[in-house]
């Protein structure tokens, strides 16, 4: 289908882009990569009046260490992610959940802010967000603030995002070195939706796990944090009784619903799957 007809605005700054948003109101969407939008307003199921393109905003992009935290500007891509140094060395789950969204084509243009700030819960980074404890920067007329990732997603497509206001920068506590990680993803096709995921980040001493943060994807209306199913690791030697049980807590917390993927119950058996092989990999990159 074809778009809507719309006003196309290209502003310079931030203050620019949220005056904008401001001035126009609720019928004007800020756009990043597109590729959330654009199909949506193909589908007729998004139809802005106007479009506020963030594309020529300058300091929206870049990778950067700040103190213990990585600071990852919104419009940076997930290409950009994949090819960081910085990001392999401190934050390398980044690269791995990046290589498995969508295709080459949609990496080079899709962005890391318009990934986590649309609310989608099937898009891969949201969760990865939680699983990281990341935390937003946004902008809008009243000034800037920020908003954890924790308390960010509201349901499907509802976010803690006021109206005019845009995600100008992510903000990710660097892991511990050493730390084990892995993103597991069952899709149907390459560039699909997860039928289901899981991130995992632990940490080992002793030969026990000493830390850990779960999170899933697309099995609820939000991207879920899996705080007993991390707990159900934390203290213990990552051994099948503990995966089984962090496994157990995932899938007792999800919400699939039943779609071309598959019905609800063959979409939580998969969410155990992916948190299994998740913990087991990460286990094997902790040390």
């Amino acid at each position: 289908m074809i778009p809507g007809s719309f006003a196309y605005h290209r502003p310079t700054s931030v203050k620019e882009a949220v005056a904008l948003l401001a001035d126009l109101g609720d019928g004007a969407r800020a756009i990043a990569g597109g590729h959330s939008l654009i199909p949506m307003m193909k589908l007729r199921l998004a139809t802005p009046d106007h479009l506020v393109d963030l594309a020529a905003v300058p300091g929206l992009k870049g990778i950067r260490q700040d103190g213990a935290d990585i600071v990852i500007g919104a419009m940076t891509t997930q290409h950009e992610l994949i090819g960081s140094d910085l990001l392999g060395k401190t934050i390398p789950i980044l690269r791995e959940v990046a290589l498995q969204i969508a295709d080459p084509q949609v990496r080079y243009v899709g962005t890391l802010g318009g990934n986590v700030a649309n609310g989608d819960p099937g898009n891969d980074m949201p969760a990865v967000m939680l699983c990281l404890g990341a935390s937003y920067q946004v902008a809008g007329n009243g000034g800037e603030r920020r908003i954890a990732a924790r308390e960010f997603y509201q349901g499907a497509y509802f976010t803690a995002l006021e109206p005019g206001e845009i995600l100008t920068a992510i903000s990710i506590p660097a892991p511990v070195a050493g730390h084990g990680y892995a993103y597991e993803k069952l899709k149907r096709k390459i560039g699909d939706y997860a039928v289901a995921a899981a991130a995992v980040t632990l940490t080992v001493s002793g030969g026990k796990c000493a830390s850990a943060s779960i999170a899933l994807t697309n099995v609820a209306q939000t991207p879920l944090l899996a705080v007993d199913a991390a707990k159900a690791l934390v203290g213990g030697s990552l051994d099948k009784s503990a995966i089984d049980a962090a496994a157990k807590a995932a899938m007792a917390i999800s919400d699939p619903v039943a779609d071309t993927r598959g019905p609800k119950e063959y979409r939580r058996s998969v969410l155990g799957v992916m948190v299994r092989r998740a913990i087991e990999r990460a286990k094997s990159r902790a040390r």
